[in-house]
This record gives structure tokens, C-alpha cells and sequence, in this order.
């Protein structure tokens, strides 16, 4: 495989960061990158860009293609960020990963493709080859993004091991959204040089011993500086905290309740806003959160609320 890979760098906290949404259903990609500099100012080690939490699969190839330019033009340390570049159709994805390698991103996300369901192993590994392919000439390195609940596809324990035999160090690592924690620590045996991301903070303190890279966690766009201390210092208080954050969002739509308390941290109601077919929570329900948060943020300090 060609030396010109970058070095895989990504790890510790990393927020699956929000996209905001203009009223004309545009992304608003000014928000967007101001949020981008705030997380990465107020603990976060790094971004996942136009992930679930970044409402990617709602945007068009076009509008996703806008919002990493804006990224990139915003003059934001592209070698701390990955993006998501995993789509449907496989031209997509290809032109995707294209614009991020082109871009300066450090690393770019593959959801499998995701509409039809219960395709042969064949078939995944020749749409990972493509991409890879198609990108050899500035070969980013590629993530493996598994979150089987919303794509019906799992890049399984074989699948992975025979991703990395055919297209070695061009696959360097995975998100796991699946909650699956079997299976992420069974990953994360293939390789020492595989980095796997649970997709929540509880895992920093395992991460710290080295077993995970870190996490990326949606949540971390609402606690990233509790996240950090349990990162950096192994503060059980700040872990416990932010993992209590996260708790606010059981049994509920997360991608719209993250957004609706970037509303009230920031005091900025059009963060609220959300693409369809998501839904932006009610008045009441974003007081009532709102409400939650504060009370559990009480303890630690006021989180910083103004985005520069």
C-alpha cells in the first residue's frame, strides 16, 4: 500500500457534531463552523462531521459537499476532523470521499450502503473497494461506521477482517453506534493499530487504558469539557456527570433534543431547527430539558454559552 497515507492521529473526545439547518431547509454552514471551532476550544480533541448527529443522510450530495468546504475554508485544523462520506449509492460516496481527501480531512466515515438489506459480504467489500480505489491517489484514511439499527448492515467481526486483509492500512478504524460493547471490545482485539470509537463518553476510562481510541459521542457537542476531564485526568465526577447528560436522552429522538439544548447553551433558537423527516422537539419539551440540564450542570460550572 502507498506511503502516501497520513498518519492516524484521531482519537480521545470527539463530538458527532450537529449541523444547523436554516429555515429554507440549507445548512447553515456559519453555525455550523462556528460551533465546530467552540467544541474544539471547550474540550474536544476532535469532530465527526455529517454523521447521524450532523443529519447527513437528509442532506444532498451538493449540500454535504457545501458543509466540508465551509469546514475547510473556515480555516478549522482539518487534521482533527473525519467526515462522514458513506452514502447509498455508491458514486456518492466516491465523490464524497474524493471532496474530503481533496479537502485536508483526516479521516472519512463509511455507512455501508444502506438500502438493501441482507446483501453477501461480496457486496460490501467491493463498495469499500471502489472507494478506495477511487481515492488512491490521496488515500484518506477510511473508517468503518457501524450502526446497524439505522442502516440494517453490520460490518461484522469477518467482514472487518477481511476489509483490512484486502485493503490493509487504508482501513484504520471504526465507529461503533450499535451499544454493542462485545462486539466493540472484539474489534478492537483485531489490531493494536485499529482504533475503534464507542459512541459513548462511558468508555473514556477504558480508553484511557488503551483499549478504545476514545469516543465519538453525540453528546459531546453538551458536555465535551466534563468529557475532557475524564478523558485527560480520569475525573470519575466529570464521567459520571456527563454520562448522567446523556441519560436525559433515554427513550427520547436524540438528534433533536441534542439540537434543542445547543438552542439554550447558546441562546440561539435557530439551532432548534432540524431537517426533515426528523422533527424539532415542542416549547414544552425544550423547557423541560433545558430545565434537566441546568440542574444537572449546577454542580460542575457554567458551561461557556457564547460561540465566537
Amino acid at each position: 500500500m502507498t506511503s502516501m497515507l497520513k498518519p492516524n492521529k484521531l482519537k480521545g473526545v470527539i463530538a458527532a457534531i450537529a449541523t444547523a439547518i436554516g429555515p429554507d431547509g440549507a445548512p447553515d454552514c456559519g453555525r455550523s463552523t462556528a460551533l465546530a471551532r467552540f467544541l474544539l476550544a471547550n474540550g474536544c480533541d476532535g469532530l465527526n462531521v455529517l454523521g447521524t448527529t450532523g443529519e447527513a443522510t437528509s442532506l444532498s450530495l451538493d449540500q454535504r459537499k457545501s458543509v466540508m468546504s465551509a469546514y475547510a475554508a473556515a480555516g478549522l485544523p482539518m487534521e482533527r476532523l473525519m467526515v462522514g462520506t458513506g452514502a447509498a449509492a455508491l458514486a456518492d460516496a466516491v465523490a464524497l470521499t474524493r471532496h474530503a481527501a481533496a479537502l485536508g480531512f483526516a479521516g472519512a466515515l463509511l455507512l455501508p450502503p444502506f438500502y438493501y438489506k441482507g446483501v453477501p459480504d461480496d457486496g460490501l467489500v467491493a463498495y469499500a473497494q471502489a472507494i478506495a480505489q477511487a481515492t488512491a491517489a490521496t488515500p484518506i484514511p477510511l473508517y468503518l461506521y457501524n450502526f446497524p439499527a439505522q442502516s440494517g448492515l453490520k460490518w461484522h467481526i469477518g467482514l472487518i477482517q477481511r476489509l483490512l486483509a484486502t485493503l490493509g492500512e487504508r482501513i484504520v478504524g471504526l465507529k461503533d453506534s450499535s451499544g454493542d460493547m462485545a462486539y466493540a471490545r472484539q474489534v478492537a482485539e483485531i489490531s493494536a493499530d485499529f482504533s475503534v470509537f464507542p459512541s459513548t463518553e462511558a468508555v473514556l476510562m477504558d480508553a484511557r487504558s488503551g483499549h478504545f481510541a476514545g469516543c465519538i459521542s453525540a453528546t459531546a457537542n453538551l458536555n465535551a469539557d466534563l468529557c475532557a476531564r475524564a478523558w485527560r485526568n480520569g475525573d470519575p465526577d466529570a464521567l459520571k456527570l456527563a454520562a448522567a447528560i446523556r441519560s436525559l436522552f433515554d427513550g427520547k429522538q436524540l438528534v433533536p433534543g441534542v439540537k434543542a439544548l445547543l438552542a439554550h447553551i447558546h441562546r440561539d433558537q435557530a439551532w432548534a431547527q432540524v431537517q426533515a423527516p426528523l422533527c424539532a422537539y415542542s416549547d414544552a419539551e425544550r423547557t423541560a430539558l433545558a430545565a434537566l440540564y441546568d440542574r444537572l450542570r449546577a454542580p460542575a460550572g457554567t458551561y461557556a454559552r457564547a460561540i465566537a
